[in-house]
């Protein structure tokens, strides 16, 4: 093998050298039983990003109406619980926040039913955390989802 070879391997990720080496990872929510594309596959990167920069902005300017009086405080706290809350309320009933219905995504339970009230709690506590979404197995489901037993699928 090569240099060439070497440094490729290692730039394009470990995934990519066992892909090269013959190993079949197969597509993204297949251990989960989902399908490949459309409505019920895994929710892609770029939809998920959009979903919560809505439901950010949404949430932030929500706090910064109820604090614009308040000009020393910081908006990121309240917009911060606001954002829990809400994601709480909104997935817990409806299995979706704003940003989510904008963008056609549903969180559901990983055995396809609705994900219950505590569970979505859980999931937007971790949410808010903001380091359990950063971590992701091979079916792109972050920390967060793995806790509570839910996977973002399109709708």
């Amino acid at each position: 093998m090569d240099k060439r070879q070497v440094i490729g391997s290692w730039l394009s990720g470990p995934r990519a050298a066992a892909e090269d080496m013959g190993v079949d990872f197969g597509y993204r929510g297949q251990r989960l039983g989902l399908p490949e594309t459309g409505p019920g596959s895994v929710a892609p990167l770029g939809r998920r990003l959009g979903a919560i920069f809505v439901d950010w902005a949404m949430c932030s300017l929500i706090a910064y109406g109820l604090i614009a009086d308040r000009q020393a405080e910081s908006v990121s706290s309240p917009a911060l619980l606001l954002f829990v809350i809400m994601a709480s309320v909104t997935v817990g009933t409806l299995g979706m926040t704003p940003g989510k219905r904008l963008f056609g995504l549903r969180v559901i339970s990983v055995n396809g039913g609705r994900l219950t009230f505590p569970r979505a709690v859980l999931r937007s506590v971790l949410v808010g955390l903001a380091i359990p979404p950063l971590i992701w197995d091979r079916d792109a489901r972050g920390l967060h989802d793995r806790f509570a037993g839910a996977v973002q699928v399109r709708m």
